[in-house]
């Protein structure tokens, strides 16, 4: 498995409605980060402050240079799905991630145990 080159594609892939924050995210967000919380309506995930509608891409989303890679301007203030992706090595194949490597595709309980260990400061092992 190859380090994450900041693709983006997950981010792109599930920021028009595809993700969740946890309660304590929103509570937090509302109290310590309210331009994060402005985003929020009714517990779901990205929506424009102005108009109320879905937006198309997460408002964090910044491309970082012309290649293109991607970062998080919340990083540390990241929804919980975020912090906790990506689960399996099935996700990451969906979803086109370019960590993926052959040697994963052929051995992917190999490559899920050394996704849990890279993940492992950041969310529960699967099924854990």
């Amino acid at each position: 498995m190859k380090a994450c080159n900041q693709c983006g594609k997950c981010c792109i892939n599930y920021s028009d409605g595809g993700l969740t924050a946890s309660s304590d995210d929103i509570a937090g967000w509302e109290v310590f980060n309210p331009e994060i919380a402005r985003y929020v309506q009714a517990g779901q995930l990205w929506f424009s402050p102005e108009t109320g509608q879905q937006l198309k891409r997460c408002p964090w989303l910044v491309q970082l240079d012309d290649m293109p890679r991607y970062g998080c301007s919340i990083y540390e203030d990241r929804p919980e799905d975020c912090r906790h992706y990506p689960v399996t090595i099935d996700d990451m194949i969906k979803d086109d991630c370019e960590m993926i490597e052959v040697k994963d595709l052929k051995h992917r309980q190999q490559a899920q145990r050394k996704l849990d260990q890279l993940m492992r400061d950041s969310r529960p092992p699967l099924g854990g």
